[in-house]
């Protein structure tokens, strides 16, 4: 059930793809901190203002990419053992969303503070 939950919440904010990623990085930031890595670049030359230009999270053997180019989002996900990525692949927005969500509910499953974090993920 959070899995279905998760994954709605995440494609009811993908309308608008800059606000999304904007969003998306700011939950998956304070939901596990230290395990998103997310990269930020200026709006616009000597702005103070930033833009998400990358979001990385690792869950499990399974890495999970999201590269913003202006209004285009491309996602991806790597499979990694030990380090050593071993398959890579392109995904739709919404493919990318299901299997995040699902391999962030699994984890919730496996970890107090794993779940706690998918809590703060559906409370926002």
């Amino acid at each position: 059930m959070a899995f279905e939950m998760l994954a709605a919440s995440l494609r009811a904010s993908s309308g608008d793809l800059e606000t999304f990623v904007e969003v998306l990085a700011e939950k998956l930031d304070q939901a596990l901190p230290g395990r998103a890595r997310i990269e930020r670049r200026a709006a616009r030359f000597l702005s103070k203002q930033t833009r998400v230009e990358r979001i990385e999270l690792e869950l499990g053997d399974w890495r999970y990419v999201l590269a913003a180019r202006g209004a285009a989002v491309e996602t991806r996900r790597a499979k990694a053992v030990r380090g050593i990525v071993l398959k890579t692949e392109r995904l739709p927005l919404d493919a990318w969303i299901a299997s995040l969500s699902r391999d962030l509910a699994s984890e919730a499953q496996q970890s107090e503070a794993s779940r706690l974090a998918l809590e703060r993920l559906l409370e926002e």
